[in-house]
C-alpha cells in the first residue's frame, strides 16, 4: 500500500449509507463482511480523494463531513471498525471534532486543566493561546485538514497529543470533584481513561501510516 495518490483521477465521493439509512431506503442490510469492506473502502476513497485534490473548498467540505451527513451516519459506517485502522482513526477524529463543536466549554475546561501536567503534548497539539472554545474548534478543524491536505501521520499525532492533554485535565478535575461527588468523579476518571486510550490508538495509527499499513 502507498500513502500517496497514484496520479490517477480522484475517485468519486462515496455514498454514505449505514444499515439504518439503507433500511430507510428500502434496501437490505449487507452481511458483516460487506459492512467491513464498505467501511474500509469508503475511508480509503475519502482520504484518497482529499489528498489527490488541491481544492480548499473540497477540503473544507471533508472537514465538515459530520455537519453534512450527521454523526449517526458516520458512526454506522466507521465506529465499529478497529481503532487502529483507517476508518477507526477517521471515526475518532470526527468524533473529537463533534465533541468540541457541541461542548466547547467542557472541552476547553478539560484541556486547560491538563496543560500544566503535559506541556509537551500541549506543544505538539498546536492549539492557539489561550486555548479557549474557539481555539479548540480551530484546532480540531486544522487536524482534519491535515488528513486531507497535509501529513496524515502528523494530524494523528496532533490529535493524540490533544487527547492526552484532555485526559490529564479530566483526571485532575476528577480529583477536585471527588471530595463532594464521588459518582461524578468516577465518571470523569473513566472518561479520562477512555481519552487516554484514544490517544494511544491515534499514535499507533500514525506509526502504521508511516509504514503504509493503516488500511
Amino acid at each position: 500500500m502507498t500513502n500517496e495518490p497514484s496520479g490517477r483521477p480522484g475517485p468519486r465521493r462515496p455514498a454514505f449509507f449505514g444499515p439504518t439509512a439503507m433500511e430507510a431506503q428500502g434496501g437490505t442490510v449487507p452481511d458483516p463482511a460487506q459492512v467491513t469492506e464498505i467501511a474500509h473502502e469508503t475511508a480509503a476513497v475519502l482520504v484518497g480523494t482529499g489528498r489527490a485534490n488541491d481544492d480548499p473548498a473540497l477540503t473544507a467540505r471533508l472537514v465538515a463531513l459530520v455537519d453534512e451527513l450527521g454523526l449517526v451516519t458516520v458512526a454506522e459506517l466507521w465506529a465499529d471498525r478497529p481503532a487502529r485502522s483507517l476508518p477507526g482513526a477517521l471515526w475518532r477524529l470526527y468524533a473529537l471534532r463533534e465533541w468540541v463543536q457541541r461542548s466547547p466549554d467542557e472541552a476547553s475546561a478539560d484541556y486547560a486543566a491538563g496543560i500544566r501536567f503535559t506541556d509537551v503534548n500541549h506543544a505538539v497539539a498546536g492549539v492557539a493561546e489561550p486555548p479557549g472554545p474557539a481555539e479548540l474548534r480551530d484546532l480540531t478543524d486544522a487536524i482534519l485538514r491535515g488528513v486531507f491536505a497535509g501529513d496524515l501521520a502528523v494530524a494523528l499525532q496532533r490529535a493524540a497529543a490533544f487527547c492526552r492533554v484532555v485526559a490529564a485535565g479530566r483526571a485532575d478535575r476528577a480529583d477536585t470533584t471527588d471530595a463532594h461527588d464521588r459518582e461524578a468523579a468516577g465518571q470523569q476518571t473513566r472518561r479520562a481513561a477512555s481519552m487516554l486510550s484514544t490517544a494511544e490508538d491515534l499514535e499507533a495509527g500514525a506509526r502504521l501510516w508511516h509504514v503504509g499499513e493503516l488500511t
